[in-house]
């Protein structure tokens, strides 16, 4: 039995429990798909569920078996709010779909406190309470009452449950009940599938193309650090918040043909190049597989990162744009393949080029939205990056990755969010890189054909 426990915030009073019973469709047992193996990898790295949180208003007049349903509905609608990991002699673990069982959904009492910040401090606890991968439901849920009316609803889910394109699709459903069929290739569909001949061709085609940049590529990513001061705790995430960037691609986007998406990860591609000197650079973006066939409407784990090389030195903005373009094409046909065998694959490689060899800089591109360019000049740009700002959030002993850096939107503004390993990269470089990726961009769009300068 494995648990984690990340303890942290502050005291919250239940003040009831309703027992909430479900059923649906789905049930069995059986291995971890590709998408489920490696978030569990991510977990146990990271020591953490990695749960998602989140709290928002109730509508006036909701009850508690409002709320009771919606819980209701979605244990019942999505098989993977009703998988549980099975462990055998040796630590592997498969997952069991439950047809019904029950759960509890929490009542807590705001008393004399704001209620938002009650929710907020039942968020954290949800989060960092234990979390019993064989025993519990990957979903926590509770409502928070104020003078005896329900004001805000908090939920807690296991990235087991959902990647970011899943969770959409789950909110979607939740918001309009759908009571059509649940989309085939679920976990266990996925993971019989990855087991046949076709699926097993599909990860030998990614394989070879992991392989290949692997053999390639410069062993090391980031600058060696050993003269530099290395912070207790090692561990570091950051926040940067651009006003500029968002609009700053957008002008890119128009001026060259390429798509946001691309772009983003060549103007991060130059800034990488520039903090650490390294070149060409290897970057691992999340892809989220939904383009694949049966799988866009699957409320599951299914994202990975892939692989891309870019060489980014001599050559001017418009041409990397350009390589970005075509590279993520090749990154996102071979972002599906089997975790455990990559990393018998990665072991090898090292081993035979008799040197170590660092992955270590996540990518995950996970806006949605885009902003208006009718107002993006020099000077607009000027004055939005002059309001950019960063801060750093969390410093724990807990492990992250040594670097992953997260892109979202926000309103009027793009947040680029960085986990990091002060012991491979220094929290000058950390911030250096954000603050790079906008000045990248914002150099693109004034002038596509400019050298990167590297």
């Amino acid at each position: 039995m494995i648990r984690y426990d990340q303890r942290r915030g502050e005291e919250v009073t239940v003040m009831d429990r309703v027992v909430v019973e479900f059923a649906g469709e789905g049930a069995g047992a059986g291995d971890l798909s590709w998408g489920q193996q490696d978030i569990w990898q991510a977990m146990v790295r990271q020591q953490s569920w990695l749960p998602n949180g989140a709290w928002g208003p109730l509508a006036e007049g909701t009850t508690v078996e409002d709320v009771a349903e919606q819980l209701r509905y979605m244990m019942s609608r999505f098989p993977s709010a009703r998988t549980r990991l099975r462990f055998d002699a040796d630590g592997k673990p498969s997952q069991v779909v439950a047809a019904s069982g029950q759960i509890t959904l929490e009542i807590v009492e705001a008393g004399g406190d704001d209620p938002a910040a009650v929710a907020e401090a039942v968020r954290l606890r949800l989060q960092d309470t234990e979390f019993d991968f064989a025993e519990d439901w990957p979903i926590r849920m509770a409502a928070v009452r104020s003078d005896g009316v329900l004001t805000h609803l908090v939920v807690v889910m296991c990235h087991l449950v959902a990647d970011g394109f899943g969770t959409g699709v789950l909110l979607e459903d939740l918001a309009t009940r759908v009571t059509t069929p649940i989309p085939s290739m679920q976990p266990l569909e996925q993971a019989a599938w990855q087991a046949s001949a076709s699926g097993q061709r599909q990860n030998t085609l990614a394989l070879r193309h992991w392989d290949g940049i692997l053999r390639g590529m410069p062993a090391r990513r980031f600058p060696d650090t050993d003269a530099v001061a290395r912070p207790t705790p090692r561990h570091w995430r950051g926040e940067f918040t651009s006003f500029a960037l968002g609009p700053a691609l957008r002008s890119v986007t128009e001026q060259t043909g390429v798509a946001s998406a691309p772009a983003l990860l060549a103007v991060f591609a130059v800034a990488l190049a520039r903090v650490t000197g390294i070149n060409p650079v290897v970057l691992r973006p999340m892809v989220n597989n939904r383009f694949r066939p049966g799988l866009d409407r699957v409320v599951c784990m299914l994202a990975q990162y892939g692989l891309c090389q870019l060489d980014v030195a001599g050559v001017s903005f418009a041409e990397v744009l350009d390589r970005a373009r075509r590279g993520a094409m090749t990154t996102y046909k071979h972002a599906y393949y089997h975790p455990v065998e990559l990393d018998d694959l990665v072991r090898r490689v090292v081993a035979e080029r008799g040197d170590d060899l660092e992955l270590p800089c996540y990518f995950n591109d996970r806006r949605t939205a885009d902003v208006d360019s009718s107002k993006i000049d020099a000077s607009f740009l000027r004055e939005a990056v002059a309001r950019g700002t960063f801060e750093w959030t969390t410093r724990q002993d807990v492990p992250f990755e040594p670097l992953i850096v997260h892109i979202d939107d926000i309103p009027d503004a793009v947040r680029a969010i960085i986990f990091m390993d002060t012991h491979v990269v220094s929290p000058a470089d950390g911030e250096a890189l954000l603050r790079g990726m906008e000045a990248a961009a914002v150099e693109a769009a004034q002038d596509p054909n400019a050298p990167t300068g590297i």
